[in-house]
């Protein structure tokens, strides 16, 4: 499922805009500040940002260049989401690597339609397979295959190759896959965690070496 990050600090705008892109069908998450933003940037790239300009910690167009400077996020889909509607702020935006621009106020309906079509056209919709190095998931079947075999996982073993697979490359923290994969509120043992990966990697056969363990950090694929 594709994830949507939004940066806007007026809370009333912001819960209005992850309930929609939750209803239509994405994940989202929220952040009031650049440095929130920034921090869960290095953790996960998303599939797209909504950006506000007017932060107050940091000016949105600049955070938009320093998204472009970034190999990490060079690509990534940005919309900009303001009240600063001006054509001379349009220009501003659109030149610092905007790939669209919404004025407040704004209709629910338009802004979901504008968020499908730049995801259509940054190719950033979710796919229904992922693949790296003979691992193929189907999203939609929710099944695994290791070079062309069945592999039967749980369900929270699916998500968790997935969520591993979606951030390749990239050090995932142990308390972050277990907010993503058991909740923001488990209480289990993190050893759960373990466990798990443990499970993932002998369901895998060689390609389980694939899940490297980041001593006191986390897991990466």
């Amino acid at each position: 499922m594709s994830k949507i990050y939004c940066v806007e600090d007026d809370e009333g705008i912001r819960e209005l805009i992850i309930y929609a892109v939750k209803s239509a069908g994405f994940e989202a998450e929220g952040f009031e500040t650049a440095l929130g933003f920034e921090n869960a940037l290095k953790v996960s790239v998303p599939s797209m940002v909504l950006l506000d300009i007017m932060l107050p910690d940091k000016d949105g167009i600049e955070l938009l260049r320093d998204i472009r400077n970034n190999e990490r996020t060079k690509y990534l889909p940005v919309i900009m989401i303001t009240a600063k509607s001006t054509e001379g702020d349009k220009v501003r935006g659109f030149d610092a690597g905007a790939d669209d621009y919404i004025t407040k106020p704004f209709g629910v309906m338009e802004m979901i339609s504008r968020i499908k079509a730049v995801l259509r056209r940054s190719g950033a919709a979710e796919k229904d397979i992922i693949e790296y190095k003979g691992i193929a998931m189907d999203i939609q079947s929710r099944s695994v295959k290791v070079n062309g075999k069945s592999v039967n996982v749980t369900f929270k073993e699916f998500e968790l190759l997935k969520y591993l697979l979606t951030n390749k490359g990239t050090v995932v923290p142990r308390e972050v896959l277990l907010d993503r994969i058991w909740g923001y509120h488990f209480e289990g043992e993190s050893r759960t965690l373990d466990v798990h990966i443990g499970s993932l990697r002998h369901k895998l056969g060689e390609k389980g070496k694939c899940i490297e363990t980041i001593r006191n950090v986390g897991y990466k694929i």
